[in-house]
């Protein structure tokens, strides 16, 4: 195990304002509350957290108000995938500054057909510029979204160049063949399932534990089983915890989550989104959260 961050980490959601800009103060008091019900980390800037909706320079005011508020920068991986190879240096130099445990680092994902030579320069090329040794690096591992992938001989040749800078990734491909492979080939690797549908299975091969958008609304269940997944019931726990990612499968994700979040707190506000994201309709919402309760 080469990093510090394990465990139960929420790709955190982003509340929005009115005038659709982030509100911070919400964000904060939402993170603070996510460690204090269950979650080992945070990873803001995540998918779930409209990360690439968000600007450059709103992203770093985030993060520096976050650690300002006394959040544990060592709890934290923000992402800092950017299309952009100067953005993404910039973003990673300031959570290497800070003391993050890591960083979550896209592929390149705008361009198509790119090559298992181009995602290795990319992220050489990152650490190359951000030269400080504090930096860890998660590589993020979405194929359904970014097309991209980090292949097994890339994830080689990276720990190869940069041992000790390159520890761990994030596997959101849906895809357990592909983790089971990476898992087994690369045994020092701290490998994070994207769903804790694959959390048991992920951790009894030597994982190191989820970074789940559901972990925003049920970070407390997905813990009992990162902490209990020796037992005799495990199996059944994984179960249980299947039942909640099922309810909100059919739905969009970050719709589903900000409407579970604005009927939990009364706070209509958490259904803002910004574009191109809408939020369910009404019909759609109803018969989600009957899922949710359900399950």
């Amino acid at each position: 195990m080469q990093g510090i961050l394990r465990g139960v980490l929420a790709p955190v959601l982003t509340p929005m304002n009115a005038d659709l800009s982030p509100a911070v103060d919400k964000w904060i008091a939402f993170c603070k509350q996510l460690l204090a019900d269950g979650c080992t980390g945070l990873a803001p800037f995540g998918t779930t957290s409209e990360a690439n909706s968000l600007g450059l320079d709103e992203r770093m005011a985030m993060l520096d108000a976050l650690v300002a508020a006394g959040v544990p920068t060592a709890q934290l991986m923000p992402g800092v995938g950017t299309c952009a190879i100067p953005d993404t240096v910039k973003l990673a130099a300031q959570a290497a500054r800070l003391g993050c445990g890591g960083v979550l680092m896209l592929p390149p994902f705008y361009y198509k057909g790119v090559s298992d030579e181009g995602v290795f320069r990319t992220v050489a090329e990152v650490i190359e510029r951000v030269g400080d040794a504090r930096l860890k690096v998660y590589v993020y591992h979405i194929p359904p979204i970014a097309v991209v992938g980090f292949s097994l001989a890339v994830i080689e040749r990276l720990l190869k160049a940069y041992p000790g800078t390159v520890v761990g990734m994030k596997d959101s491909s849906g895809d357990w063949a592909h983790q089971q492979s990476v898992l087994e080939a690369f045994p020092a690797f701290d490998v994070f399932t994207g769903s804790e549908r694959f959390l048991l299975a992920n951790l009894r091969l030597g994982g190191v534990g989820t970074i789940s958008a559901m972990a925003n609304v049920i970070p407390d269940k997905i813990r009992f089983l990162y902490e209990n997944y020796l037992a005799e019931n495990a199996d059944a726990v994984q179960e249980r915890l299947d039942r909640y990612r099922a309810a909100t499968r059919d739905y969009a994700a970050i719709p589903a989550l900000k409407e579970i979040m604005a009927t939990r707190t009364g706070d209509a506000a958490w259904r803002n989104l910004r574009p191109p994201l809408v939020n369910l309709s009404a019909a759609a919402a109803q018969e989600m959260l009957a899922k949710y309760a359900a399950a």
